[in-house]
């Protein structure tokens, strides 16, 4: 093998996983590609394709071989797409649970911005080719209303107004257990997990500051039903607020949902307002509660009525 990079170990690197020690030697490739390019067998070590944790005893060679960098730009999809709201700036798109909004490591199409491009052509650059338009994101199993930008302007404009906290976000969850009281308020700071670093935490003194509201809607006999508020837009904040009170998103089993029968988290962006970056004026889009949650919702049982009310 003459073609790739060639790398030696030495007595300083024995007892390093191989994952860590290529992400050391290799700063310019992302740590997801080089996870990539190891299950694809493009890294062996002494001759034979290597496994992530493999720890090193410090007398290897190593060989790997890149592969060919995916397209450096977003490119269009005729996919389905629902339009809650449409201007000159600005499109507001119901993102259904399971899409995921853009490109990233190990997926390339059927995203959300694929079915933009189709649909709209041009959007706002915002600086990354891979994220036409998009000015903030669900996640991939939360459904609901999404703003994107169709020119750069509009897009430092909402940027600006996420930033400073004058959009307005209106969430639907549904938690397990039954939470004491009817509204509350959590702020704690949430930081990434550093030990399980796909998830994020709010149990670490440190993090970046973070504020979600709660009202009950409806109790049921095991779920509450919640109208959630976010003063801030924090990866994965409401499903990591919601768990470290002890009421996990129903479906959510990274924070600790039990098993249910959804695929899904029950969490749905309902209602957002903002400000028209030309028309000055304040605009609100809604979008209804997906038909598959409401009927999982109607499915639920009450709570026995208490001995109060007997």
């Amino acid at each position: 093998m003459t073609n790739g990079v060639w790398l030696e170990t030495s007595a300083t690197d024995r007892g390093k996983r191989l994952d860590h020690f290529v992400r050391e030697r290799l700063p310019a490739y992302s740590r997801s590609r080089l996870q990539q390019w190891i299950a694809e067998g493009r890294v062996q070590v002494d001759g034979t394709a290597g496994k992530p944790s493999y720890l090193l005893r410090g007398s290897e060679r190593i060989h790997v071989e890149p592969a060919a960098l995916p397209p450096l730009r977003a490119t269009p999809e005729d996919l389905p797409l629902e339009v809650l709201y449409e201007d000159s700036d600005v499109i507001a798109i119901n993102k259904s649970a399971g899409m995921v909004v853009h490109a990233g490591a190990g997926r390339h199409s059927g995203t959300l911005v694929n079915a933009l491009l189709h649909r709209f052509g041009n959007l706002s650059s915002g600086g990354d080719p891979l994220r036409p338009g998009i000015v903030h994101r669900l996640d991939r199993l939360t459904s609901g209303v999404l703003l994107i930008a169709r020119n750069d302007a509009a897009h430092r404009q909402l940027a600006r107004q996420f930033s400073s906290r004058e959009v307005e976000k209106v969430y639907l969850a549904l938690v397990h257990g039954a939470l004491k009281s009817d509204l509350g308020r959590i702020t704690k700071p949430i930081a990434r997990d550093p030990v399980r670093r796909i998830r994020m935490t709010a149990k670490l003194a440190r993090g970046r500051a973070a504020i979600t509201e709660y009202r009950v809607l409806k109790r049921f006999e095991k779920y509450s039903f919640l109208e959630v508020r976010i003063a801030t837009g924090r990866m994965h904040q409401i499903r990591v607020h919601l768990a470290s009170i002890g009421h996990p998103v129903a479906g959510d089993k990274l924070y600790g949902a039990p098993a249910s029968e959804l695929d899904r988290y029950f969490l749905h962006a309902h209602r957002i307002t903002f400000t028209g970056p030309t028309s000055g004026e304040r605009i609100t889009v809604a979008a209804p509660l997906p038909a598959e949650l409401q009927r999982y919702l109607d499915g639920l049982p009450l709570p026995a009525p208490s001995k109060r009310s007997l």
